[in-house]
């Protein structure tokens, strides 16, 4: 493929004539492309209605025949070069040019700390395969939807603890999803202040424009020293927003299968009026999800309520390419005018 070409007689090289560099290039104009078959055919068609219209001496000869010589085709020479002149006025009209675009896109991120609560009571099959498995699966979703943002993990049962700062290496916080596990927290129980605190203080010195905690549990709190509500204030007063999750069915939920093989089931209740007082207080939104659908739907309406703007710059280079079609028209053409001012245009066909 060539360049622009640096030297003047670059123009002169028979490879802008081949089928990869033609294929490369970006057409202004490529409607005019489709003349060149049409200029084609009415030369053929000039050439054939030629045949039936020349001129013949009105004279008697000898009866005999004629050796055909190849010189007899250099009459139409001249036609030949004139029809290739055309063509390539068509395509320098058609404006070949390459185009090197770059684009460079810039995000004012948002930081994001995903609280999970791992307790025992996530264990729970009514969201299948289990209720921390479905939020795990659904996390890691939602980290592929970001963009330059940074994500933070926290996990909380009696105790809570930052499993993964705020990063944007998101290969790492995959694997620390993936790793979350039953009885990773030996104290059982349902810490929710203790988890906002933890957050919070990984997001107290952030400068990003917007700070983001989403809490997902199944449970109201009963471990810990911190009371949630107090939390929540203390998320606002550092300008983070608060969104809640609550997960799992109300009732009885079957949770095992005993030696008989008869499942046991556990009454759940989901502390709702708790999570929605956080959400109120920290100015986000509190969401029930029921189902792993549904808890799909909620992290793609708060994908599209906490978006990172992006700008877009794009820098394009753009080089022409027809002068180099048409100093090889204007090549042709003195030589089709040095042709018709030769004996070649007058040579007889046999």
């Amino acid at each position: 493929m060539l360049r622009m070409p640096d030297d003047f007689w670059d123009w002169l090289s028979l490879e802008w004539f081949s089928y990869s560099t033609l294929r490369s290039f970006d057409w202004v104009y490529p409607l005019v492309l489709y003349a060149l078959p049409v200029v084609l055919l009415l030369f053929i068609l000039r050439w054939l209605f030629s045949l039936n219209q020349r001129n013949k001496l009105d004279m008697a000869l000898f009866a005999g025949k004629a050796d055909w010589q190849w010189t007899s085709l250099l009459r139409h020479l001249p036609t030949l070069v004139f029809m290739l002149f055309i063509m390539l006025v068509l395509v320098g009209l058609a404006r070949p040019q390459r185009v090197n675009e770059q684009i460079e896109q810039t995000a004012a991120g948002i930081d994001i700390v995903l609280v999970m609560d791992v307790s025992g009571s996530m264990e729970l099959t009514d969201i299948k395969p289990n209720r921390l498995a479905a939020a795990k699966e659904v996390a890691t979703d939602f980290i592929k939807g970001r963009v330059q943002d940074r994500i933070g993990l926290v996990v909380f049962a009696g105790d809570a603890y930052s499993l993964a700062p705020l990063t944007t290496d998101y290969n790492l916080l995959r694997e620390s999803i993936n790793s979350i596990g039953f009885k990773m927290i030996p104290n059982d129980g349902t810490a929710i202040g203790s988890a906002l605190a933890v957050a919070i203080n990984r997001m107290r010195d952030s400068e990003a424009k917007s700070k983001v905690i989403i809490l997902v549990s199944d449970g109201e709190n009963t471990a810990g020293s911190l009371d949630p509500e107090l939390a929540a204030q203390l998320a606002y007063a550092y300008g983070i927003k608060l969104y809640t999750i609550g997960i799992g069915q109300d009732g009885q939920v079957a949770y095992d299968v005993d030696d008989t093989g008869k499942t046991l089931y556990v009454e759940t209740q989901l502390d709702e009026s708790s999570l929605r007082k956080i959400a109120e207080i920290g100015e986000g939104s509190f969401f029930r999800a029921e189902s792993k659908s549904v808890l799909q739907d909620i992290f793609q309406n708060i994908n599209r309520l906490e978006k990172t703007e992006i700008t877009e710059r794009r820098f394009r280079d753009t080089k022409d390419y027809y002068q180099v079609y048409l100093k090889w028209a204007v090549l042709l053409l003195l030589f089709w005018m040095l042709l018709k001012n030769t004996f070649i245009t007058n040579v007889l066909e046999d």
